[in-house]
């Protein structure tokens, strides 16, 4: 038996057997629930146990084949478990926040391939994009208090700890220049950290309850995940993570000044510093020997890709920029091709390659779905604030805005493990939107029974005294007579 047989023996073993044993067990035990969910956000960050199904290896697109992996298989039995026990722990919603958005993206993105050369490839981003929502889908109904939000956030330093190690192994042992850990590319490693460092960052300047250890351990899960974005030195993403981090401080102070968040701003200040003078020479070589082919070859593609979005409404075809950037399409008649056989490559910003591929109009519908997820989380931030919750919000602003700005200059946002954690900070925020205004009309029931209560004590009072007065009067009328 052949390595890829093997693998897709131990998928459908998996599936048939190992799925209806996770649901039995995740739906009987809290401790297996826990482990589910675990593995349901930890392995987003590899894709070792992924296999392709129709795989086109050798195509240089940003899906290569009908992709499966562990996450999806562990999201079924968290989803299996959310149906098995409705009505008593879960409160389904079918449609999420934000799905209707994300809805005709999907069929504008489906109507693509009628210009599709490649029909097949487009196919294989469908079903990409079919898991990613239900991922979304199976968190968001997941995550229906702050406790099981605060859960998953606590894993987050696994998934540190685990690619710190890889990383440190590549970069020390295997002498590798731009690391990448377990993820695909360094720059999908940079922009992956970027959210999970963000949201370490905010939990140690915010949360209010964090004993003296525990924020020492939180700070050395920020430390690490820095190093990590800048072990890859990714020029884009290493500029944007600061500005991510930088969102995060100002919110945190605006959220409320502490001696503790000043503390802790100086030892950060102080920490970098020390990581610049030991790391100054290899940042500055990158930025100051980066090839010049490579920005003409950004900017090649990117007028490539304008040429594709302008000359079909709905794109050129969903996951087909790799087939027709090449010969005999015209798109790239601007390119010198020494090299007849030499085949481009992929736009490098997610933004102007979902306008050739899929429309003009579907860039805006993508903005727009992005946005608006941004927008509810700036939300939270204000309904969250005085509450051990809001870290949640402010590392989610710092993070997201961060990737939001390095998308446009790389595409790797719409690879597996970039995708899924995109949708695992949607989630967490339409939950937190959703959680808070059950939460508020809870109390605010609770505010008119009182009111109603004590508007009846009022009247009963009210009656009973004029029962006195009239009684008073007649004892009055009595003597008098």
């Amino acid at each position: 038996m052949g390595l890829s047989e093997y693998k897709y023996f131990i998928f459908f073993l998996t599936l048939i057997l190992l799925v209806p044993i996770g649901v039995l067990l995740a739906s009987t035990s809290k401790f297996f629930e826990k482990v589910i969910l675990f593995m349901m956000i930890f392995f987003t960050c590899r894709l070792t146990e992924s296999i392709h199904f129709v795989s086109r290896e050798f195509y240089r697109g940003t899906s290569r084949g009908f992709e499966v992996g562990l996450v999806d298989l562990v999201a079924m039995v968290l989803f299996l478990v959310i149906i098995i026990r409705q009505g008593k722990d879960f409160k389904i919603k079918m449609i999420p926040p934000g799905s209707f958005i994300y809805f005709i993206y999907f069929a504008l993105s489906l109507a693509s391939i009628t210009n599709a050369y490649e029909p097949l490839y487009s196919y294989f981003e469908i079903l990409k994009m079919i898991r990613m929502y239900f991922y979304f889908w199976v968190l968001y109904n997941y995550f229906n208090s702050y406790e099981r939000i605060a859960l998953a956030i606590h894993f987050i330093p696994a998934i540190i700890i685990y690619i710190f190690i890889i990383a440190l192994y590549q970069k020390y042992r295997m002498g590798i220049y731009q690391i990448s850990g377990p993820l695909p590319h360094q720059n999908s490693l940079c922009m992956y950290m970027t959210i999970l460092s963000t949201i370490m960052f905010s939990q140690l300047m915010n949360e209010k309850k964090a004993s003296i250890l525990k924020s020492a351990f939180i700070f050395l899960m920020f430390g690490m995940g820095s190093l990590l974005v800048f072990f890859t030195l990714s020029r884009a993403g290493m500029v944007c993570y600061i500005g991510g981090c930088l969102v995060v401080l100002l919110l945190s102070y605006a959220s409320g000044f502490e001696m503790k968040k000043f503390i802790i701003t100086g030892m950060i200040g102080f920490g970098a510093i020390i990581a610049v003078v030991s790391m100054i020479n290899t940042v500055l070589q990158r930025f100051e020997n980066a090839p010049v082919q490579s920005k003409i070859t950004r900017y090649n593609l990117a007028i490539s890709a304008v040429n594709m979005a302008n000359d079909k409404f709905l794109g050129i075809g969903l996951n087909n920029f790799g087939v027709k950037v090449n010969k005999p399409w015209p798109y790239s008649k601007h390119l010198e091709k020494g090299n007849k056989k030499f085949k481009e490559g992929l736009v490098e910003t997610v933004y102007l390659m979902i306008a050739a591929e899929t429309g003009w109009i579907n860039l805006v519908v993508f903005a727009v779905f992005l946005l608006y997820y941004y927008i509810m989380n700036f939300i939270n931030i204000f309904r969250f604030a005085n509450t051990e919750y809001q870290y949640f919000a402010i590392g989610l602003a710092g993070g997201l805005g961060s990737i939001y700005l390095q998308s446009s200059l790389e595409w790797v946002l719409k690879q597996s493990p970039n995708f899924y954690q995109l949708m695992f900070c949607f989630a967490i925020i339409a939950a937190m939107m959703g959680i808070y205004k059950r939460e508020f009309a809870i109390s605010r029931r609770k505010e008119e029974r009182e009111q109603d209560l004590q508007k009846q004590m009022e009247k009963t009072l009210n009656e009973e005294e004029m029962r006195q007065v009239q009684l008073a009067a007649a004892n009055a009328a009595r003597q008098e007579n």
